[in-house]
């Protein structure tokens, strides 16, 4: 059995623990918080041992995995010291602020030996799963153009005083909208060459971007676009168009994947589940326990985690500059 700490029992620590009761073979047994009232309720109905301190947890020998779902200026330190402690790592998204932080987290795992997986869960989603298996097939051919957008609240019940600074990791494409770059080069599977962006707050009064759009150019000639927005008022739209050399496809997560083919679409079998995310989540950690397991490769790297953090790094160049921006060696 392994057990697992959570670093960050917040919002999405509690989703990860509502997950972790579903999966066998792992168990919650340490979560990290520093407000003692808020840990205190979260232990007492997920259960595990409470620490105001993440070094703290790190030494509790029954923990034998951690996630990090804590405020992103806090990835890279704690990553590094969980690799040290030799904790196994479930890292949330962003990786990290900066590819330089990205690199020496997974320098740290490299020395320590420890499985370390990015926690990019549409590559655990059905609507997302099921438009990849299609593309590995052939059946469509290669992906050449790509539409990818992250259209939401950005003032939501969760959000804190670091999501709107730069310096502390903020921003909607941070924060949301890199779950849509993810998606778009997670499917087009080819390398990002160069990125023209424009980035701005245009509903809120903040440092950090509310608002971006990206142009992607590949080195195999498709051209990528994603949209991060989060609105002031509105309703979601989370949702992707993919045109490949002999088919289109057309994800939405809340409704499933549709395939076009001749003029007509028609629904992907198993592509859609109510209560996607947390399915995802727990096929995160089912994955992550089967490479620790099994020893098994992790399906999503630091080194793909690290590769979006450097199209984005890339992004806020662009805007500044505006022009396209190469992307900087992954090393």
């Amino acid at each position: 059995m392994i057990g697992v700490g959570i670093i960050g029992a917040g919002d999405f620590g509690a989703a990860h623990a509502r997950a972790i009761r579903e999966v066998d073979g792992i168990r919650l047994v340490a979560a990290c918080r520093g407000d003692a009232t808020a840990l205190a309720a979260f232990t007492a109905e997920y259960g595990g041992k409470g620490y105001a301190d993440w070094r703290e947890l790190l030494e509790d020998s029954r923990v034998d995995a951690v996630v990090i779902a804590a405020p992103h200026a806090l990835h890279a330190e704690m990553a590094i010291g969980a690799a040290r402690a030799g904790k196994h790592i479930l890292l949330e998204k962003p990786m990290a602020r900066t590819a330089a932080e990205c690199d020496a987290i997974n320098a740290a795992v490299a020395q320590s030996g420890v499985k370390l997986m990015v926690a990019h869960l549409l590559h655990f989603s059905k609507p997302c799963m099921a438009a990849k298996k299609v593309i590995e097939a052939g059946k469509i051919g290669r992906p050449l153009i790509a539409s990818s957008w992250m259209i939401k609240l950005w003032m939501e019940h969760n959000r804190r005083d670091w999501h709107l600074r730069n310096a502390t990791g903020g921003g909607m494409l941070m924060t949301a909208g890199i779950h849509a770059l993810d998606r778009l080069v997670w499917l087009m599977d080819d390398e990002v060459i160069s990125v023209s962006a424009m980035l701005g707050a245009k509903f809120h009064q903040q440092e950090a971007d509310d608002t971006s759009m990206l142009a992607l150019r590949f080195k195999y000639g498709g051209l990528g676009q994603v949209q991060s927005v989060g609105y002031r008022n509105g309703a979601v739209g989370f949702a992707m168009d993919l045109v490949c050399e002999r088919g289109t496809l057309q994800i939405d997560m809340d409704r499933g994947t549709k395939i076009g083919r001749d003029t007509v679409w028609a629904d992907l079998p198993d592509s859609f589940e109510p209560a996607w995310m947390h399915n995802a989540v727990k096929r995160e950690w089912a994955a992550l326990r089967d490479a620790i397991v099994d020893d098994k490769p992790v399906p999503v790297t630091g080194a793909y985690g690290r590769n979006l953090i450097g199209i984005i790094e890339a992004a806020y160049a662009s805007d500044k500059s505006r022009r396209e921006e190469t992307i900087a060696d992954a090393g």
